[in-house]
């Protein structure tokens, strides 16, 4: 037992630390290297540009977010992993690309070879990449398909935020905002922060259903071949959208993006508000039984059945007894929800039991808390 402890240590600490370490040397870097190709001021429009888009796609995920909230630092360590560590590993891999595209096929078309093939094929690893280190280091919280959606989202968000930051401050610095015939960083923004911000998660996310699929599995073979299999759409999404962007023109561009991509984009969206329903079911079942083993009061039942409900308990607990009472009622629920999906199939394993043993700590702890909280709110 003496052993296992500093083991755990350096697990809990030592590699967050080194993790940070690595993703802010990497922020650093890129920061640099943008400033030196286009300039601060452009790297500065960039970036104002970039936060348009990127607020939009990550409030769509915190949106899917809302039945069980992953952990908070989890999700900015998934954005912080696709905005350094994955964009560097993209950036030295796809020009190493280009670099053997020219030597192999001649001057210039060594960054058609970066785009259609190495640009499809790293990208989606690297983004994936995140996906699967929470999905094996971290199963706990790791519990089906939206698990895996807003995982893969929020990397995904963090790898198009830096590029857009290049895309943009490059058009600035090339073009200014518009001029005439050129394409400023106005028609960037466009194209990329209006139309199609989506895309870069699109394809991720299929990686993510896959380790969603995954982990719901009970078959060895699936566990396997569901990531694998959504990592390979994933990279054929994306290797078709750069090809009508470099190969085939305006008319094919438009053809791929309004007849494939956003038809997929909404097929997509409605498979994740099918899963948000199955997972308020999945809540709305387990909650008589909760009640009737006492963890959660019965008083309760339709308060955490609804989205309506919690939102509703947790303005309440905000207003008569501050923000500190909010979060211990929102900590109760999200454990309350957590309780529900590890009790939807019978606890198989010690690792269950173990997981089942802490949520009932902190479901008390964080009830006791918002209890203590609403008493003192009422006597002040």
């Amino acid at each position: 037992m003496k052993g296992s402890a500093p083991r755990s240590r350096q697990v809990t600490v030592l590699l967050p630390v080194i993790g940070l370490i690595v993703a802010a040397l990497c922020g650093l870097f890129l920061f640099g290297l943008a400033t030196a190709r286009v300039g601060w001021l452009a790297v500065a429009i960039g970036v104002l540009a970039a936060l348009v888009p990127v607020g939009m796609v990550v409030a769509g995920f915190l949106w899917v977010d809302r039945w069980e909230p992953e952990p908070a630092k989890l999700l900015l360590l998934g954005f912080a992993w696709g905005a350094c560590i994955a964009t560097i590993v993209a950036l030295l891999i796809n020009s190493g690309a280009e670099a053997v595209g020219d030597l192999l096929l001649g001057g210039g078309r060594g960054s058609k070879f970066s785009a259609l093939l190495s640009a499809p094929l790293v990208e989606e690893a690297a983004k994936g990449a995140f996906v699967l280190l929470i999905f094996w280091r971290r199963r706990d919280e790791f519990d089906g398909v939206v698990d895996g959606v807003v995982y893969a989202g929020f990397a995904a968000a963090g790898f198009a935020f830096t590029e857009n930051i290049y895309y943009f401050g490059r058009a600035f610095a090339d073009y200014g905002f518009g001029n005439g015939a050129h394409s400023g960083v106005l028609a960037a923004f466009i194209l990329r922060g209006v139309l199609s911000p989506f895309t870069h998660p699109l394809f991720t996310v299929m990686t993510g259903i896959g380790f969603g699929v995954a982990a719901r599995a009970t078959q060895r073979w699936v566990r396997i071949c569901a990531p694998l299999a959504g990592y390979v759409v994933g990279v054929c999404l994306h290797a078709l959208w750069n090809s009508a962007a470099t190969l085939g023109g305006s008319n094919a561009f438009l053809t791929v993006y309004f007849l494939v991509m956003v038809p997929l984009f909404i097929g997509v969206v409605y498979v994740i508000v099918l899963q948000r329903r199955r997972e308020q079911k999945i809540v709305a079942a387990a909650l008589p039984r909760m009640a009737a083993a006492r963890w959660i009061s019965p008083s309760e039942i339709q308060l955490l059945a609804s989205l309506s409900g919690r939102r509703a308990w947790r303005r309440q607990a905000r207003r008569e007894s501050g923000r500190a009472a909010a979060r211990a009622v929102a900590q109760y629920q999200a454990s309350v929800s957590e309780l529900a999906f590890l009790r939807r199939t019978r606890l198989r394993t010690d690792d269950d039991r173990r997981r089942q043993d802490e949520l009932l700590h902190t479901l008390r702890v964080a009830r006791a808390d918002a209890v203590r909280l609403a008493n003192r709110g009422h006597t002040q």
